[in-house]
């Protein structure tokens, strides 16, 4: 019927408005009429103490005659804890409080109590009652709260990786004996799912826990979760990181062949890398060929070869164990010949090139020196041009060039001047002519002329004149120099010219005249 009328007879918002002022009256007159005080709730912890207060204001002409302190843990269960009377003093009836509840200054007007050796069980309302006259009773209750800290705990779960896609517990998280109940979360980068449950105990107080599942694989293992508790007893809420712990059989690989053992490298060494949990006890190095080679040597998962050879071209077998199996791994090495460091190649080929230069280098000057020197043996110097000795010319110059060019005439004639006697030439080499016949300056210049016939004929005389030559530097040098010119007597016509006094050696082996001969 009520709901009816609230369908048929909906209140206006002027009468709404009007209760809600009567109703905020009647609080304040019975605030105002309130003269228990007392605290609406407190909060304590086990073992602690607690101090429950409580005061009578404004007495008037009101007269206390008792007040007492009674404890109701459940709905419609009240126990006297505490009494005080101004006549009697102070009673304390029989209750879980025997022993631990007393008034802190035993007076009406003040009756407050303290409770010690609080325990879970201790929680509930307290309320403050006093026996007046002439209004009666007048009370004040206290509500008490119990806290208590959660005992936090969080630890991996160990776990095999998973074969049947299932998930399984990997981690759990745990709040115990806390009031009010705590909170858990998780925080991951595993994909894990979570579950939590919680559990009353007898003194009231809450144990939740919180399990992390997963499918567990070795890749998981050492990846990091975390629980997050929190509860209204802690300043902040506490975290505690795990790392995952999932076992699974070893798996192993070699690393360190390069493609470049040939014969004679020293130190190549192979590595077995294996990874478990648990983590591999045993590694064994075998030889798929045979015997290990001599020249292996196995130093626990390193193989180290001291010198490559024939024998290890073969297949090096690297085999780890655990507690949940076995792993092996392979590798064949190829053994190939020796090669030349690249970085030293250009080096040697440098080294080679240089040598070869400078031998050659060395050849041509020996030749250049060779060549000039017997050019100024034979009289030429070293621009093929005829040479001077300044106003004195060479007696005996080499033959003509053998290349075509044209040098001293040795067939023609030659003139000296001699210094003692400046007015006459005298025709060194004419030994033909009829005595006292003078040379014209046409004679003079044609003198210089040969032909090919005649430069390959008196080529030969030069030969015979280095003989000469060499036997005189073959005289001791305390000697007078001398020189001794020697045609044969079918050139000369048997006639047999010395010029010793007119003739000086030079260190070349050349002879010059001491006289200046003008052409």
């Amino acid at each position: 019927m009520a709901r009816d009328c609230a369908k048929h007879c909906p209140v206006s918002p002027m009468k709404n408005s009007l209760l809600v002022i009567a109703a905020i009256l009647l609080i304040i007159q019975a605030a105002s009429c309130q003269r228990v005080r007392v605290e609406t709730e407190v909060e304590a912890y086990p073992t602690e103490s607690v101090d429950l207060r409580c005061q009578f204001v404004d007495g008037g002409n009101t007269k206390l005659t008792q007040v007492s302190w009674i404890w109701e843990p459940t709905e419609g269960q009240r126990d006297n804890i505490a009494v005080f009377h101004p006549t009697y003093g102070e009673s304390f009836p029989e209750s879980p409080f025997s022993g631990r509840v007393r008034f802190i200054q035993g007076t009406l007007t003040s009756p407050s109590i303290t409770i010690t050796s609080l325990k879970m069980a201790d929680a509930g309302r307290y309320t403050c009652e006093y026996a007046t006259y002439p209004s009666g009773n007048e009370q004040g209750t206290t509500n008490l709260v119990m806290l208590a800290k959660p005992k936090n705990s969080a630890s991996p779960v160990v776990v095999q990786a998973s074969t049947s896609g299932e998930p399984v517990v990997v981690a759990q998280c745990e709040a115990a004996d806390s009031k009010p109940a705590a909170t858990i979360k998780w925080m991951g980068a595993v994909g894990g799912t979570e579950n939590t449950t919680s559990k009353k105990g007898p003194d009231g107080t809450v144990t939740v826990r919180s399990d992390y599942r997963i499918v567990p694989t070795p890749e998981d293992n050492g990846k990091e979760v975390t629980c997050i508790i929190s509860q209204r007893t802690q300043d902040k809420p506490q975290t505690f990181p795990m790392k995952l712990a999932v076992e699974y059989p070893p798996t192993v690989s070699i690393v360190g062949y390069d493609n470049n053992w040939y014969i004679g490298r020293t130190d190549a060494v192979l590595t077995c890398q294996a990874t478990g949990n648990p983590a591999p006890t045993t590694v064994t190095w075998t030889v798929m060929s045979g015997p290990m080679p001599d020249t292996v040597q196995i130093n626990a998962n390193k193989l180290i070869v001291r010198k490559v050879d024939e024998a290890v071209n073969t297949t090096f077998v690297c085999e780890v164990k655990n507690r949940l199996g076995v792993s092996k791994h392979q590798v064949t090495t190829a053994v190939i010949e020796a090669i030349v460091d690249p970085s030293n190649a250009g080096v040697v080929a440098g080294a080679i090139i240089g040598s070869l230069l400078a031998l050659l280098l060395v050849s041509a000057l020996i030749a250049v020196l060779v060549t000039r020197s017997r050019r100024q043996r034979r009289g030429y110097p070293g621009n093929g041009e005829p040479g001077t000795y300044g106003n004195k010319a060479r007696l005996f110059g080499g033959a003509g060039n053998k290349n075509g060019g044209t040098g001293p005439n040795i067939n023609g004639p030659i003139y000296t001047y001699r210094e003692s006697d400046p007015g006459a030439l005298a025709k060194v080499n004419d030994f033909h002519g009829p005595p006292g016949s003078t040379p014209t300056a046409h004679d003079i210049l044609l003198s210089s002329e040969m032909d090919e016939a005649e430069r390959r004929k008196f080529d030969a005389l030069d030969d015979s004149l280095e003989e000469e030559e060499e036997r005189y530097d073959s005289f001791s040098v305390g000697m007078a120099p001398s020189y001794h010119i020697h045609r044969r007597d079918d050139e000369m016509g048997g006639v047999s010219i010395y010029l010793d006094d007119d003739m000086e050696s030079q260190r070349d082996g050349s002879v010059i005249s001491r006289t200046a001969i003008y052409v």
